[in-house]
């Protein structure tokens, strides 16, 4: 099959026949794989693991008629007959098989691209949200906007089902909120968003881009490529503002800013969200205050401005914007309280897996015993520590990549005390010393706060067991809030 051949290949296209080699069989990879079948593909799944949830995957394509190749030398090279590879976002444009397609010509999607392609033109429109921090916050959000205006709406892509299941389901939506990620915008290349919004710019994944941060940023603006509507970018941030004015010919850049907004700037005046972009006449329309916003410290505020800001675009009024912003509570593991004890407050941001995070996060807090560590990716922290040392009661370093915050912190705040814990038998036994360490230094009217900067799976399958890990060794220690 020829590429323009493939890049006909829609909903109503005529796949019989179509070899497809589906890269991965993590959760985007086995809705690929079960709505190609569906669509009459030949599909072949091929996954570097052996695990028994991988087994358990491969034997639900199989029943579906799908083949299904495992263990290590399945992803070393593409099959001779391939058509179309459909990538997970965790692989690299460097992994063998996906460098051997390339190198031969064969179209890479990935499940986003896929997902896309597989809409109908009726379908409803995407509203996009990608940048290092804050997008699933900020999707969940637009999402609630959305629900309290009475659209049938859902929160997707790189939260929440996998978008290429959402597209196919009988039931239409009226407009979807989905978050992006730089690796998933990598493998696009058609996606027209109604709107979109780039939240930040910092260093993060820099090891899936061989150390490249123009790529990182390349893959992030591939957001913008196309949209109808919209551009929506954050003021503060140059980077964004940038990438948002990149193409003229494109829709008017929209800003949001945590100050009083000037023209076309969504932004706060007086405690009150306001909207200078999407209103009529000079007036700016309140949109929601300060307060209706759960937590309202400063970067939640901006994640509030940047969903608001693609929901008026969309044409949602100011009045669902507050509804939808006044009800909605952010996920566990984001800046989420799990005990009071003793006048000390101890804070789950699990969720802040890179320093641009973990540093918004320590921002909210005036004195802050900070646990930090993991799998850096790559990041530094001389910036950061330089900006919150004031903040820092102590320190408590775990993980794999500790030395690298430690290294900072000698450098930038060596009056600061820092307690390394040490690789334990299991993530809860390290977790269990952590939460001892912290609670040597931590004094009336602190904060522990656990946001890592690191990635967590040296010791964690995940940051949610993460963060379950230190909310549980701190149970066992403190009276938990009622």
């Amino acid at each position: 099959m020829t590429d323009p051949e493939v890049e006909r290949l829609g909903r109503d296209a005529d796949w019989k026949g179509i070899e497809v080699v589906v890269a991965g069989l993590a959760v985007s990879g086995t809705a690929a794989a079960t709505t190609l079948l569906r669509l009459g593909a030949e599909v072949t799944v091929v996954d570097a693991s052996d695990s028994e949830r991988v087994r358990e995957r491969a034997t639900e394509i199989e029943a579906q008629g799908g083949r299904v190749r495992v263990g290590s030398d399945a992803v070393d090279r593409l099959a001779d007959d391939a058509d179309l590879v459909v990538t997970s976002p965790g692989w690299t444009p460097r992994a063998p098989l996906l460098a051997d397609a390339a190198s031969r010509g064969v179209p890479i999607w990935g499940e986003i691209e896929l997902a896309w392609r597989l809409r109908r033109d009726a379908d409803a429109p995407w509203l996009c949200v990608t940048g290092t921090n804050g997008k699933t916050t900020t999707v969940q959000m637009l999402a609630a906007i959305l629900a309290a205006a009475g659209l049938r709406t859902a929160a997707v892509g790189n939260v929440g089902s996998p978008a290429v299941a959402t597209v196919m389901e009988p039931e239409p939506y009226d407009v979807l909120a989905l978050e992006l990620s730089s690796f998933q915008l990598h493998w696009t290349n058609s996606l027209a968003a109604e709107a979109a919004a780039v939240l930040n710019i910092a260093p993060d994944h820099l090891d899936w881009y061989a150390g490249s941060m123009a790529d990182y940023i390349a893959d992030k603006a591939r957001i913008y490529h196309r949209t109808g509507k919209a551009r929506v970018y954050n003021a503060a941030d140059p980077v964004t503002a940038e990438l948002a004015a990149a193409d003229p010919s494109g829709p008017r850049p929209v800003g949001f800013t945590l100050d009083a907004p000037g023209d076309g700037l969504l932004g706060v005046l007086d405690g009150v969200l306001v909207d200078r972009a999407f209103g009529s006449g000079d007036d700016a329309v309140e949109l929601a205050a300060v307060s209706d916003v759960s937590p309202p410290a400063p970067h939640n505020i901006a994640n509030a401005l940047a969903a608001a800001a693609l929901a008026r675009a969309h044409g949602v009024p100011a009045d669902a914007v507050r509804a939808g912003l006044s009800g909605f509570r952010p996920d566990r593991h984001r800046n989420a309280t799990v005990a009071l004890d003793a006048g000390v407050r101890w804070v789950d941001d699990s969720k802040a897996t890179n320093p641009h995070a973990a540093e918004a996060s320590l921002l909210g807090y005036p004195s802050v015993v900070w646990i930090a560590g993991g799998l850096a990716k790559g990041a530094t922290f001389d910036q950061l520590v330089e900006r919150v040392r004031d903040r820092l009661r102590g320190v408590v370093l775990l993980g794999r990549d500790r030395a690298v915050i430690g290294e900072a912190l000698a450098r930038h705040a060596a009056e600061v005390p820092v307690i390394e814990v040490a690789e334990g038998e299991t993530g809860s036994d390290v977790m269990e010393r952590v939460v001892q360490a912290a609670t040597a230094i931590a004094q009336e009217g602190d904060t522990v706060l656990l946001a890592p900067g690191c990635a967590s799976q040296d010791q964690f399958t995940n940051y949610g067991a993460r963060g379950d890990a230190f909310a549980a060794a701190v149970d066992r220690r403190t009276a938990v809030e009622p």
